[in-house]
């Protein structure tokens, strides 16, 4: 704080030998202000370097009261005729000052013209999906349908000094096609592969994919949701052929936890969003040369949260939900 900052100059500067009177000169204070600094210092040394003194400083002229009820109205209420409280609205709802009203929200975090989604996970298997298994591959698999083929309707402009690259927000629309991946959690490597349709006989062929390009004998372990097409009885039948293929459905309100999602992502943001496709034939040689890239020098996406972190914030979740609906209930 500039208050810190300018005492601690005025301290500096004394113990270099400079004259008080000189000291509150160039710091624009009074030279009874300086001799307070050096008094203060050799009292307490640096800890209260740039503090206001208990009993110092401008006295609050808003009662404490009247700001505790605006901000349980902020949080507790809304307006008659909205969702939520604005500056505006909450400055004449509580007669306080708009500049007040933004600062104390400021000094508590508080943003009601923000909404962030949420969905906690009841399924009761949950916390089942713990241990890995040892000595076995594990896929992290999903598709990605209706990857469109959009090409733009004029050639983009590149980029210069002074102005971003700039494409026409209309676009032709030149099919589509649906990716199917299955990324290895430990390694980072991806199987994927382009197809016209999205049904169980795509997903039995990359089933198949899968299964040739793993060494015989090593056990495969799946994660995938629970579209219909995954529990197809062709599927089921297939399965029960292949004994080294597990599959691992993922909990309600929990996609997140299949980390190819987050894979598609980058695909998503680093090589299709912002490029033209003339036809499929290109967008699929786009999808492919990006895998192949990935496959050079593969990184694993790692959880920045342990299992018993994420566990312990569903469970806490779960009790909020259960306070909310009891109280609704009330």
């Amino acid at each position: 704080p500039y208050r810190a900052v300018r005492e601690a100059k005025g301290l500096l500067m004394a113990a270099g030998g400079v004259a008080n009177s000189t000291i509150a000169t160039e710091l624009g204070v009074s030279r009874s202000t300086v001799l307070q600094w050096r008094d203060h210092f050799e009292l307490d040394g640096v800890k209260w370097v740039g503090k206001v003194r208990e009993g110092r400083g401008r006295k609050p002229v808003i009662d404490k009261a009247v700001i505790d009820q605006m901000i349980d109205d902020t949080r507790n209420t809304t307006p008659p005729d909205a969702t939520h409280w604005s500056n505006r609205t909450m400055a004449g709802h509580s007669r306080l000052s708009r500049t007040t009203v933004q600062r104390e929200w400021k000094a508590r975090g508080l943003k009601p013209h923000l909404q962030k989604t949420f969905k906690i996970s009841n399924d009761p298997k949950f916390e089942d999906y713990l241990n890995p298994p040892d000595n076995a591959i594990v896929f992290s698999f999903d598709e990605k349908s209706q990857i469109q083929a959009l090409d733009r309707t004029q050639p983009s402009l590149p980029m210069k000094q002074g102005r971003p690259g700039t494409v026409t927000h209309d676009y032709k629309r030149n099919g589509t096609t649906t990716l199917f991946a299955a990324l290895d959690v430990a390694t980072g490597q991806l199987i994927g592969k382009c197809f016209a349709r999205h049904r169980h006989e795509e997903f039995l062929a990359f089933l198949k994919l899968i299964d040739r390009q793993v060494p015989k004998g090593q056990e495969i372990h799946i994660v995938l949701d629970n579209y219909a097409t995954h529990k197809h009885p062709e599927v089921r039948e297939w399965l029960a052929k292949h004994k080294r293929f597990h599959f691992h459905f993922t909990p309600t309100s929990s996609s997140w936890l299949n980390l190819v999602e987050r894979w598609f992502r980058e695909i998503t943001t680093k090589r299709i969003r912002r490029d033209s496709f003339a036809s499929v034939a290109v967008l699929i040689e786009a999808i492919e040369d990006y895998v192949a890239h990935n496959n050079e020098n593969p990184k694993p996406f790692i959880w920045t949260k342990t299992a018993d972190q994420i566990i312990a914030k569903v469970r806490r979740g779960r009790v909020a939900l259960e306070t909310v609906r009891q109280s609704r209930v009330i």
